[in-house]
């Protein structure tokens, strides 16, 4: 598989086909349980300021909502934050749904909690990612909370790494993946071959990989405190092999938190939602 892959493939991947592939195999048990665990492990309060980013088609953000939470999305995928505005209305929500890169995000400390679920956290290089904790730490008030959802661990992906074909079904999509593994820049290289009746499509996926060590000491870096590891929603302690990883942390209480040569400079208008 080639290495010779744009650092932005993101920003065309997530095509309805993927997207409603993926909307498909998410249940609403799972989501459920997600939505139970940033309740629970956050302390969230009646009417939290919520901002979920990249929130795709908004299954997490709407579940949120409907406890009676107030929800702002950022996705950079315009099919998905269209099916999201839908999804909202049909259900009566009110929430602020916006197209963007998931570092162009509101920076006015103003939310009590920021999400990254669905193992996003891993699109975007090292100093990306260094400059979307930054910018979550600008969004988030102090003592807020943030969760990130992230399967690409190395220990979870890496303990008996085999890379072989996978091969998955819903309804009429189906999907065949084949990864492999660039040790050079610690990443995994996925292509993804679609299809649905005569529709077919060929894409490919890049995840970062980190250690559990690394990425608290990313969010630590960036201005979060307490970091805390969890196998899976249900609270399981995370382990060497587990398949997913969920952190929880807390914005630092001092304003006067070290800057970051990864930090980005603002600009005139950052505190808008995009294209809300």
């Amino acid at each position: 598989m080639s290495h010779d892959i744009s650092s932005t493939w993101y920003a065309n991947f997530f095509t309805e086909l993927p997207n409603e592939f993926w909307r498909r195999a998410a249940t609403p048990e799972s989501t459920e349980a997600d939505v139970d665990f940033i309740e629970r492990h956050l302390g969230l309060r009646p009417g939290a300021r919520i901002l979920d980013v990249p929130c795709g088609s908004g299954r997490h953000t709407l579940a949120l909502a409907a406890r009676g939470h107030r929800l702002t999305g950022v996705d950079i995928s315009a099919e998905a934050i269209g099916y999201a505005r839908r999804a909202a209305a049909d259900a009566g929500l009110d929430v602020a749904l916006g197209i963007a890169d998931m570092r162009d995000i509101p920076r006015d400390g103003s939310f009590d909690v920021a999400v990254c679920m669905g193992n996003s956290f891993g699109y975007l290089d090292p100093e990306g990612t260094r400059a979307f904790v930054a910018a979550l730490a600008d969004a988030v008030r102090p003592g807020g909370g943030l969760v990130v959802d992230f399967n690409a661990t190395a220990e979870s992906v890496l303990p008996g790494y085999r890379g072989e074909p996978r091969r998955m079904r819903t309804g009429d999509i189906t999907v065949t993946a084949t990864t492999g593994y660039d040790a050079a820049r610690s990443r995994l290289i996925s292509g993804y071959h679609f299809t649905r009746g005569t529709e077919e499509l060929e894409v490919t996926a890049i995840h970062h990989v980190y250690t559990s060590a690394h990425l608290g000491q990313i969010l630590t870096d960036g201005g979060f405190t307490g970091v805390e590891r969890f196998g899976g929603p249900d609270g399981s302690p995370f382990e060497i092999g587990a398949g997913r990883l969920l952190l929880t942390a807390r914005r630092a209480e001092d304003p006067h938190r070290r800057e970051h040569e990864h930090r980005p400079r603002r600009t005139p208008g950052e505190n808008r939602l995009p294209d809300e």
